[in-house]
């Protein structure tokens, strides 16, 4: 059966709202449906509390002309990448980040946000964080590479597990020179199981998904190379602005 997309939401939004970064104070309720597999009314609340990644949905559902925001392929398109994300045109793209974003981002580096745009830049979870120069959930703070790290959706190769963590080999974000690169993999300890509830089921040699030190799901070879495809071009976006904007 195929898993409904406020599940797969659920499964990104879960490691952030535990350290009450963004969402309600919901927790437990995420938590519980990610274990029993189940969705409901309650966890489709919770979810549109997401003042971060709820906003992006609903923008590429209306993009698409899909009517629920929750759509599995509308998930999928943000937190991992997919065909929806080029039916989104560039001056609606353009006009949604300035109602969301022109007050709250100095005007300097909005404008360089905003220049991505016509370079193709797109409504995926990794542009948010390479772009944003802040974490946007319940505290604004400026991001840095640990926390622009910790945010972004990456991915590792599961080499075995160690009681509620998995062990895997995952490239890190690292900063070379002025530019934000992926280093070579690094062998990392993520959580997939809290208080015997799984959020996600995978063994040696899947591929999963990690969001702020925690497991989300399990990527098959064409999600995955979505995933590595919005994650390289909208590193390389964010450099190629960042020097264009030094020089300003």
């Amino acid at each position: 059966m195929r898993v409904p997309g406020t599940l797969i939401a659920a499964q990104y939004a879960f490691a952030p709202n535990r350290l009450e970064l963004c969402g309600p104070r919901e927790t437990g309720l995420i938590l519980d449906h990610l274990a029993d597999r189940t969705s409901d009314r309650g966890l489709e609340q919770a979810l549109k509390q997401f003042a971060g990644a709820y906003p992006y949905l609903s923008f590429i559902a209306a993009s698409n002309g899909i009517l629920d925001p929750f759509d599995r392929r509308v998930v999928e398109a943000y937190w991992i990448g997919n065909e929806l994300l080029d039916n989104v045109r560039m001056d609606d793209f353009y006009r949604h980040l300035e109602q969301r974003f022109q007050r709250p981002v100095a005007k300097k580096l909005f404008q360089a946000v905003l220049g991505q745009i016509p370079e193709g830049a797109r409504p995926h979870h990794n542009f948010h964080v390479f772009a944003i120069p802040m974490r946007t959930g319940r505290i604004e703070v400026a991001h840095t590479v640990q926390t622009m790290d910790e945010c972004r959706i990456s991915w590792g190769v599961v080499r075995g597990s160690v009681g509620d963590e998995l062990a895997i080999d995952r490239r890190p974000l690292r900063l070379q020179g002025d530019d934000l690169v992926l280093g070579d993999p690094e062998p990392r300890m993520v959580r997939w199981r809290f208080n015997g509830k799984a959020v996600v089921d995978a063994g040696p040699g899947d591929v999963v998904s990690v969001h702020w030190g925690c497991a989300c799901d399990r990527l098959n070879p064409v999600q995955l190379t979505h995933l590595k495809r919005e994650t390289s071009f909208h590193l390389a976006l964010a450099n190629r602005r960042h020097r264009i904007g030094a020089l300003l």
